[in-house]
């Protein structure tokens, strides 16, 4: 499946996707995990059609996308690796969809830029549903709290939730965590499932699955600091 055809890869985890599926077409969202691949790498994916792709880091993200977006308006950016508070502004301006909104300070700070800037990029919660001390997200117990917060009182546009479950654990338990507590709370996205088990993560009802190293190879070293 890993290899250097970028446009073939991209090709089996769609079939992947749709078979595990099993339900209307487009209703599993790729987000094509592009982070510390250079443009070279981005190309071919979209030649191949691909629109949606993820990156972890602001810095690299304003140096890669603004060109390729501003030559293509139907490109969707993610940001799927954690949001510093003083990376709120670029993050608002570049990014479509913000996955890792996981406490007030950041709730506060997005609200307040995206009110200055007059855009609204969606958001989503991310949960740390394995409670792991050195992973972002909100604890499940906290989850209920931090939606209604960055809802209702600073009004924004909450639309899902996103985890990433403790490597070497089966991640089905943590799908149906994050399934759980985003119908208890009207949510219709969930951003859950990476290359290795995107298939179990559609079954719990992932609306979004990030892959990367299945369709871009492994990923290059990173170069610098954010």
């Amino acid at each position: 499946m890993i290899g250097f055809d970028v446009a073939a890869n991209l090709a089996v985890i769609r079939q992947a996707i749709a078979a595990a599926a099993g339900r209307s077409a487009g209703s599993v969202i790729l987000v094509a995990v592009s982070k510390t691949h250079p443009v070279e790498a981005v190309l071919p994916a979209l030649a191949a059609g691909q629109k949606v792709f993820g990156e972890s880091r602001v810095q690299e993200a304003r140096d890669k996308w603004p060109a390729l977006k501003a030559a293509d308006a139907a490109i969707e950016l993610h940001l799927i690796g954690p949001l510093q508070t003083n990376k709120v502004k670029d993050a608002v301006a570049l990014f479509d969809v913000i996955e890792t909104l996981d406490r007030p300070k950041l709730a506060r700070a997005l609200a307040e830029e995206m009110r200055r800037a007059n855009r609204r990029p969606r958001c989503l919660i991310q949960v740390n549903t394995g409670r792991e001390a050195q992973k972002a997200g909100v604890e499940p117990e906290q989850a209920d709290r931090l939606i209604a917060l960055a809802r209702d009182e600073y009004g924004l546009p909450v639309a899902g939730l996103m985890c990433i479950p403790p490597v070497g654990e089966d991640p089905a338990p943590h799908f149906r965590l994050l399934a759980e507590i985003a119908a208890r709370n009207g949510l219709g996205i969930l951003s859950m499932g990476m290359s290795g088990d995107f298939a179990e993560a559609i079954a719990a009802g992932a609306t979004h699955v990030r892959v990367g190293s299945a369709i871009f190879g492994e990923r290059p070293p990173l170069s610098g600091r954010e």
